[in-house]
Parts: C-alpha cells; structure tokens; sequence
C-alpha cells in the first residue's frame, strides 16, 4: 500500500516511501506503548483496588493487631498462672514430706525448649531410664514408710486408727472441703467446717472407718441431719453425717468395714454427700490425712490437693 504527503510549496501529493525499519520502528513503539499503558493499569489497579482475598488478609491483620495485645496480657497471666501451682505443688511436696523440693533436672527447660536435635538420643533414652527408676524407687519409699507408720500405730494404740475411706470407691474429683474457714454454701459467708464432704451418690454405702463402740446416733431434718458418732480406741471419735439411712444403733460394736448408712441429703445438706470428721482428744484433725491407708502416694496428693483449694463446702 502506498502513503502520500501533501506538498505545501506545490499544492500537490507526493508519493512517500517507506522503509522496512521504518514499520519495525513503528511496531516497537507500538508495543512498547502498549506494554506501559497495561503496567501503568496494573500499578493503578493493585494501588487502589483489592482483591477479596486481599481484603480478607488485611481483615485478619487487623484483628491480629487488635487481638495482639491482649494475647500478651493473656500469656503474662498463664506465666503467672505456672508460677503460683509452682508455688502450691513445692508446698503440698513440703507438707507431705518434709523438705525441700529437689533442685531442677540435669536437663534444663532451656535444653527441651531448643528441640530434641540438640540433645543426643542416646543421653535422653539414658536420662528418661534414670528418671524413671528414680521416681519409682521414691515411690516405693514413700509407700513403704506409710505402711511403716501404719503398723507402728497399731501397735502403739493396739487398735485400728481410723485411717480408711469411709466409702467404697471414691476418687479425688469427688473431695470436697476439708477443715478450716469454707464459705457456707447458704450463707456465703466464712465458716468453721470440722470435716471433709465427699461427693457420692445418694444411697451409696457408708462403712466404718475403724473398730469401736456406736456413741450416739442423731436423726434430724436440720443442722447436720443424720448422724452416726462412733469412738475407737486410742482416744479417736468418728463422725458421720448428712446420712440418709442408719443401719447400726446407739452401743453396737463395730467393726472396721461395718455399713453404718448410706449417703444422703438430710439436714442442711446443699447436695447428696458424706461430712465426714475424725477427733483426736477432743482436737478436730483433718481426716484427708487419716486415708492413706486406703490411698497410693499419688492418689493422697491428689485428696490432699482438692481438699485445701476448695473454699466452699456443702453443708
């Protein structure tokens, strides 16, 4: 196809022609002129507009933002958290044995945060072993001296202490509060409470704790309701309380075992549940201490540990 210039000296066309570098250089432009129109609209378009899946990450970065420091608040009160049960579990270990709680493992937090590719398997295998019969070998010390001082104080009362649960099955979920100031559950107000409440089914068998005389038994729709007192030898009275049903009588002898009720709801009893107190002299005791008879180490910890922290009782 021919292109045609007007020429304004002559007033006429002249026929004009081109080059092939002349139509390379016109295509190069034109391209180039193109590819920066479709940049410049692509720059446009990611500087002003999104995209939903960009709105739906800039959504999430900002309640990440907004959620961020309160995660931090959350984290401080966990560590916080961590370092008071630090503080309960060194006291419950000073309270049951009578010392110190062992310094830290060989192997550090420190070492455990940074992974397992920086301690050997062979090491960890050999500490894990170490620990292992270690722990086992504290347990069967504890277990052996609790059955020690069992037998010396058979043989020091010649009788059975009242060291046993006074239910068949329980187990540490169902403890409640033991002795001490406990908020009335009517009241809500502090009280003295003179026993330990353990959570049970009503109907569930009650049996004596050990060998003695019945004192007293009581049936009332108020205060304690039902109860069965029954002394031991040694100087030690047992007591038994918010009782549904009584099955032994005022002067009976019992046994260690003997049924003498069952769980009830009598009295002022907030839920179905055994008040259970043992006295020493005249001296009320805590009676999660007189249960590890019936109890391994671990269970007694767990009974020891429920029994202090909760701060209200059921009756």
């Amino acid at each position: 196809m021919h292109q045609y210039e007007f020429d304004k000296s002559s007033f006429t066309f002249k026929k004009v022609t081109s080059s092939t570098w002349h139509y390379i250089k016109k295509a190069l432009a034109f391209v180039i002129g193109s590819v920066s129109l479709a940049i410049l609209y692509y720059v446009i378009f990611a500087t002003f507009i999104s995209t939903d899946s960009e709105k739906k990450l800039m959504r999430e970065n900002r309640l990440m933002k907004k959620a961020y420091p309160q995660m931090l608040e959350q984290q401080k009160l966990i560590g916080d958290a961590i370092s008071a049960l630090e503080v309960k579990d060194a006291k419950i270990y000073e309270d049951i044995f009578h010392a110190q709680v062992p310094s830290m493992d060989p192997v550090t937090q420190s070492d455990l945060i940074q992974g397992s590719d920086t301690i050997p398997d062979r090491k960890m295998h050999e500490y894990i072993a170490m620990k292992t019969a270690s722990a086992q070998a504290s347990a069967d010390r504890v277990e052996e001296n609790f059955r020690r001082i069992f037998t010396a104080s058979k043989i020091a009362y010649g009788t059975d202490i009242p060291m046993n649960l006074p239910l068949e099955t329980i187990s540490y979920a169902q403890v409640g509060a033991s002795v001490g100031q406990k908020v009335n559950p009517y009241f809500k107000v502090p009280a003295e409470h003179r026993g330990i409440d353990l959570i049970a089914t009503q109907g569930d068998p009650v049996f004596a704790t050990a060998s003695g005389v019945v004192a007293d038994v009581t049936r009332s729709k108020k205060g304690d309701g039902n109860v069965v007192t029954i002394e031991h030898e040694g100087g030690y009275t047992t007591r038994y309380a918010h009782l549904g049903n009584i099955t032994v009588s005022k002067g009976q002898r019992v046994s260690k075992g003997t049924k003498v009720g069952t769980v009830g709801l009598s009295g002022n009893a907030f839920a179905p549940h055994l008040h259970y107190e043992v006295v020493r002299d005249t001296v009320v005791v805590d009676p999660v201490h007189y249960f590890f008879a019936d109890l391994t180490p671990d269970q007694y910890a767990s009974f020891l540990y429920m029994a202090t922290n909760i701060g209200q009782s059921l009756d």
